[in-house]
């Protein structure tokens, strides 16, 4: 069997991980600042994904294809969670014309 170097396992892993560090940092910022709902889902998504990279990035470095699969059952389930985020946030839109997080108080019962 001959080598298997892909353009992935040409770039050192620690890259990967600075880049998907960043990423997800980013997410975190952004779900902790911003007060729109449709920006902190977006945000949520980018956490999601640069996990899928950082994953995908050391399944393929070990060689293995169990993290890839990993990464697309984590894709449906983000898949999932942004359809019922987005029904939400379009029912809170009807019934306060506005997107703003603030407004989710008023569900307490």
């Amino acid at each position: 069997m001959g080598e298997t170097n892909t353009f992935i396992q040409s770039v050192p892993l620690e890259y990967f991980i600075i880049l998907c560090t960043f990423l997800f940092c980013l997410g975190v910022l952004g779900v902790l600042v911003r007060r729109n709902a449709i920006i902190i889902l977006g945000c949520v998504e980018l956490m999601l994904n640069s996990v899928n990279l950082l994953l995908a990035s050391f399944s393929s470095y070990k060689g293995d294809g169990n993290g890839q699969i990993l990464v697309f059952f984590i894709m449906v389930v983000a898949a999932a969670e942004v359809a019922v985020g987005l029904a939400i946030i379009a029912m809170m839109y009807r019934n306060s014309k506005s997107v703003d997080i603030s407004i989710f108080n008023k569900l307490r019962g």
